[in-house]
């Protein structure tokens, strides 16, 4: 039978997404089978590894059904997922406690003591190339030292979420470069384990996977593995990315120069680094990409399309075009009504668990359009934030490519070309991470020479949205107003969450 389709797994933070791509590129059929988050203490959230693999076996086993093929005519798979995630595995590789998963929050302590034991936040970006926050995967695996000794002493690998799965599939315990750029200890230039931070933190190399570039195959379907999803004995399994960096090679971010920005319920902005380079200050990352040999840098803001999905409950109004249809009767500016979306706290470029949510410039004039419109304004303008960092870092975006539920908006798509002041565009197919993996799958079979090969043949334009001239700049004098809000407001936040 000719293998001609290839399979991509994204072990998501809600559920496993499964999706069969063509040799052209085009997408056969997708599946997304549901897995549940565990809240044990306020601040904590935990997963369980095996319902990952339980999902990810009714996943594949529905999307090729739907497909209508066979597993033997699947050439390869490729694996995406949640970043930074921790699973600790005993000597017979099963699973000693729940994932500690990337949005917990326990481990500040641990943070802290990371960058005080370097010598401070520039020495650990020289290191890491990054600042130690709670989502990194060293911190948690230091609060399990701390507080769990018993489990600690047990440990004899330690996993990424996609990885586990990987372990399930091939029996071969292994990761990606991109992935594990996100654990703080990758030495990103040298594209392997930091043997300083490792030795720093007297961490057992042991317990830490092989690492390989994302198109690389790193084991094959186990016969057990096989009986149990319907895919073929002896199927390549590249190494695949993490869920940022495999979505950006679906998204054809592969090129110096080209920018994403997903609006989903948060807001990711990427870009393509054909070179080394972090920010000094550590308010953007910096890892590994999906490219071999090459980097990616993004900044994350926690509620962009949360927070309209907030007003919308708020406002008890569910329906998002007519939402929209109301927002379209404000005019840009709203008044001069500005909203900062910190709605659970900021991430790029404030790293503030405390900042809130805000409307500035409420008057009596002040409309439900203008509340409803200044909330896509304001999340445009938190994604701005990190499109500066990256101009100040020397990035120029020459084409923007817009994705997530708000580039489904022609009032949203507009206001970001107007704010960022650049083309912006949207794609004949945005799968996620799940479409990348499957991209990655296609190069580590021999399909395409390189992702940037693989991507050229099949990522396709569909629509362009042009900054209009007067607007931008309309919008550059609101976006400085903007920008200096948080300054303004930033010693007031901590007082309120503690009221």
């Amino acid at each position: 039978m000719k293998k001609n389709y290839y399979l991509g797994i994204d072990v998501g933070t809600t559920g496993t997404k499964a999706l069969i791509m063509d040799a052209a590129g085009k997408v056969k059929a997708t599946d997304t089978s549901p897995h549940q988050l565990s809240i044990p203490k306020p601040s904590w959230s935990e997963q369980n590894p095996e319902q990952w693999w339980q999902a990810t076996k009714r996943a594949i086993r529905s999307v090729i059904g739907s497909a209508g093929i066979d597993g033997k005519s699947i050439a390869a798979i490729g694996l995406s997922g949640q970043m930074h995630g921790l699973v600790c595995l005993d000597e017979k590789g099963k699973v000693l406690r729940p994932a500690i998963i990337w949005n917990d929050q326990r481990s500040a302590k641990e943070a802290n003591l990371i960058e005080q034991t370097v010598g401070g936040k520039s020495a650990l970006i020289k290191m890491a190339g990054n600042i130690a926050v709670t989502s990194f995967t060293l911190t948690k695996l230091l609060w399990v030292r701390r507080h769990e000794p018993e489990v600690y002493r047990k440990i004899r690998q330690i996993l990424l979420p996609k990885d586990y799965v990987r372990f399930r599939l091939t029996g071969q315990y292994a990761g990606d470069v991109s992935d594990m750029s996100g654990t703080l200890m990758l030495n990103q230039q040298k594209r392997n384990w930091s043997e300083e931070i490792i030795n720093k933190f007297d961490i057992d190399r042991r317990i830490l996977p092989p690492v390989y570039e994302s198109h690389e195959i790193t084991g094959y379907i186990t016969s057990r593995s096989a009986r149990q999803t319907g895919l073929c004995t002896g199927t390549p399994v590249v190494a695949g990315a993490g869920d940022q960096p495999a979505g950006a090679v679906g998204l054809g971010i592969v090129k110096r120069g080209l920018v994403s920005a997903a609006l989903g319920t948060s807001g990711v902005v990427f870009t393509h680094l054909d070179k080394y380079i972090t920010d000094p200050t550590g308010r953007i990352q910096t890892f590994c990409s999906a490219v071999a040999g090459e980097y990616c840098m993004f900044g994350c803001i926690l509620s962009a399309g949360g927070s309209l999905e907030w007003l919308s409950n708020v406002l008890k109004e569910q329906n998002f075009k007519s939402l929209d249809a109301q927002a379209r009767q404000a005019r840009e500016g709203c008044n001069g009504l500005f909203f900062l979306p910190y709605l659970t706290g900021e991430r790029t470029p404030h790293l503030d668990p405390h900042a809130r949510g805000s409307w500035v410039g409420i008057t009596v004039q002040t409309t439900r359009a203008d509340l409803i419109r200044s909330v896509m304004e304001g999340v445009a303008f938190a994604m701005n934030d990190a499109m500066m960092i990256l101009r100040e870092r020397g990035i120029k975006p020459g084409q923007i490519r817009l994705s997530g539920g708000g580039a489904k908006s022609t009032l949203w798509r507009k206001i970001q070309a107007n704010v960022y002041g650049a083309n912006c565009t949207t794609l004949q197919t945005e799968q996620g991470p799940a479409y990348g993996a499957a991209i990655l799958a296609a190069v580590g079979a021999g399909q395409f020479n390189s992702v940037k090969q693989a991507c050229d043949k099949i990522i396709k334009i569909t629509n362009t949205t042009r900054p209009d001239a007067k607007t931008t700049r309309m919008y550059r004098r609101y976006y400085k107003q903007y920008h200096r809000l948080y300054p303004a407001l930033k010693d007031e936040f901590p007082k309120i969450a503690k009221l």
